[in-house]
């Protein structure tokens, strides 16, 4: 016997031996089998072909040239690109309370937990030293708005003055004019007039006048508003004393108690109360620029969490940042961070946790669809390979809508595809056009 019988009967042997009953009798053994998915199914049906492909060849492959390929028949169908990105959940609007006041906190009216209403009174501060510090500022007011009107009226009086001393100055500089041009008074008298009168005239300059009315200089304006700006800020600070919330939500954290100030909390960044809108929550995710393009306000997406045991809630894309960021880890790649808002009211959802969203970027109904391992990429484009009369045959094809399992396939040259078609699942690119194949037994 020669070397090619002897492996053709060694394989002949192996085969058999996978085909034959697990029992005595032709009765084969009770197993019991979980369901798989079908992209399991697709991967152990590769997997097993690619192993029976390795034992024929190195048996010699029957001697003839003949290779065994596993195949699925040709057929239309749907496939969608699915994007699954995982974020964190919280509620749609959420703010941090903070308190810049070193005063102590006397009275708490919330707990975690608890609803509140937007201006709901949340806690109040010890008051004493805001309150002597306010009126410090309103007698630091007081004392300026009585020293604007003091000059006020001295300012009044001044110019009246002023202008009074310059009419007479005028006066008697124009008598002493006509005086010394007939001679009866001197040069010397003359200029002394003049200089009289300029003397007036710089005095009447030297008030602020508005409207018609002289004022006290600006300097004494400014005294006013900066006092009124730090009773205004003393005002604010006492009022700042009773916390109430900006938002109408839910409590999510309280980080302080009574007696202790409000400016220190446990952690010096953690604010002293969380306050979240849950009514309705919203995830953020960080999409890859390599995907972004595919993403749209407004296209929905399907939530999953371990919370919901099994169960799926529905999701919408509300925003999308302008702007991209690091990925981080090390890598150059950039992410866009995107908000899903959840649209489902009263889930089992949690404001906190991490959830899955699971996004639809393209799908392709009613078309020819295989196993993406059964595309291959060959030197002029992509191929399938129909086991035809047993023999392989190379179609040309595009490739369309792709999942995770599943692809697209349209004709791209004068082979067409037809129903049923044997589509080799895991082709070898390079086996020729025409090399004698067989058919496994299905899976």
């Amino acid at each position: 016997m020669g070397e090619t019988e002897r492996k053709e009967e060694e394989f002949d042997a192996q085969l058999a031996e996978l085909m034959k009953p697990d029992a005595p009798g032709g009765k084969k053994k009770k197993r019991v089998h979980k369901k798989w998915s079908r992209k399991r199914k697709i991967i152990t049906a590769a997997v097993a072909a690619a192993v029976v492909f390795g034992l024929f060849r190195a048996c010699g492959s029957s001697g003839n040239g003949v290779v065994p390929v596993q195949t699925t028949a040709l057929a239309k169908g749907d496939v969608a690109e699915k994007l699954s990105l995982t974020g964190p959940v919280s509620g749609t609007d959420s703010v941090d309370v903070f308190s810049n006041l070193h005063s102590q906190v006397q009275s708490l009216y919330v707990k975690e937990g608890d609803q509140v209403e937007q201006g709901h009174l949340l806690a109040e501060l010890d008051t004493s030293d805001a309150q002597r510090e306010l009126d410090v500022a309103k007698n630091a007011y007081d004392m300026a708005v009585a020293d604007y009107e003091e000059q006020v009226t001295a300012a009044v009086n001044g110019y009246a003055k002023a202008s009074q001393d310059y009419a007479a100055a005028k006066g008697n500089y124009d008598r002493s004019a006509v005086l010394a041009q007939s001679g009866d008074i001197s040069q010397v008298e003359l200029q002394t007039a003049q200089n009289e009168m300029q003397d007036a005239a710089r005095e009447v300059a030297s008030y602020r006048i508005v409207n018609g009315q002289a004022v006290p200089p600006q300097s004494y304006e400014l005294r006013i508003k900066d006092a009124q700006y730090a009773l205004e800020t003393k005002q604010e600070a006492l009022e700042d004393t009773r916390i109430t919330s900006p938002i109408s939500g839910t409590v999510v954290r309280v980080n302080t108690k009574v007696g202790r100030f409000a400016d220190e909390t446990g952690d010096s960044a953690e604010p002293l109360f969380v306050i979240e809108n849950l009514d309705t929550l919203e995830m953020e995710i960080d999409v890859s620029e390599y995907s972004i393009g595919k993403v749209a306000v407004g296209q929905k997406a399907v939530i999953s969490a371990d919370i919901l045991n099994g169960e799926t809630v529905e999701g919408e894309v509300t925003a999308i940042s302008p702007t991209g960021e690091e990925k981080g880890g090390g890598s150059t790649e950039r992410v866009i961070p995107t908000t899903i808002r959840i649209n489902e009211k009263n889930t089992r959802l949690i404001a906190g946790i991490t959830a899955k969203a699971e996004l639809t970027l393209n799908e392709a109904h009613d078309v020819w669809v295989v196993p993406a391992s059964a595309v291959a990429d060959r030197e002029d484009g992509a191929y399938i390979a129909a086991a035809k009369d047993g023999v392989l045959q190379w179609i040309p094809v595009e490739r369309g809508v792709e999942s995770d399992i599943q692809t697209e396939v349209k004709a791209r040259g004068d082979i067409p595809l037809e129903e049923g078609m044997q589509i080799i699942v895991t082709p070898d690119t390079s086996l020729a056009d025409g090399t004698a194949v067989a058919v496994l037994p299905g899976a």
